[in-house]
């Protein structure tokens, strides 16, 4: 093969390269994004039921104090949605940063009573999460942060699932005031409440 033989299959070896590097650069995405929501579902501690919703997280990621003026002087409502907030996604915990740093003392309370109560409800689905709590508080050096954080005891009993309106196994088979009697199978169900 002389030189000029090379010179016109240059062209052709360079499409099969850009056809090559297209189909690597495909399958990398591909990968990237089927693997990508199963990283996210690692990060959270609860049950989808218990999720809050992407939107209000990446509406208090865009702005962190929006949070402080929705629930002005309702310090259980702050620490009960930040709560739920960090344990839906352990990513918002970024924005606690500049959360803390727009609050009030007193909220910057509520702010570690929300941090400890969702260090707890990760304990046992999620430890590395809990950790990351953990730390982070250890390293925010706030008295107030750190007070809230304290005041909440290690062994609140985390609330039971969202079994309430689901009837006890084999009770729904018998009724009467004894359960003595077969239940009608055809009975409509009662409605959750």
């Amino acid at each position: 093969m002389n030189v000029s033989e090379m010179e016109d299959n240059l062209p052709h070896q360079s499409k099969l390269i850009d056809a090559g590097r297209r189909w690597i650069i495909g399958i990398v995405a591909s990968v990237t994004m089927l693997c990508g929501p199963a990283g996210a579902a690692h990060a959270q501690c609860v049950e989808r039921s218990e999720r809050v919703p992407q939107i209000a997280l990446d509406a208090f990621v865009s702005e962190p104090s929006s949070l402080l003026n929705q629930l002005r002087n309702e310090k259980d409502k702050l620490s009960g949605r930040l709560q739920g907030y960090l344990v839906t996604d352990i990513s918002v915990l970024k924005s606690v940063q500049g959360l803390t740093q727009a609050a009030t003392q007193a909220d910057r309370a509520s702010i570690g009573t929300a941090l400890h109560r969702a260090e707890i409800r990760c304990r046992a689905s999620k430890p590395e999460i809990a950790r990351k709590i953990s730390d982070f508080v250890a390293k925010m050096h706030d008295s107030a942060v750190l007070a809230g954080y304290s005041s909440e005891p290690d062994d609140v009993p985390l609330p039971p699932p969202t079994t309430a309106n689901m009837p006890k196994p084999g009770a729904s088979m018998m009724s009467g005031e004894y359960k003595t009697e077969l239940a009608d199978p055809f009975a409509s169900m009662p409605l959750p409440e």
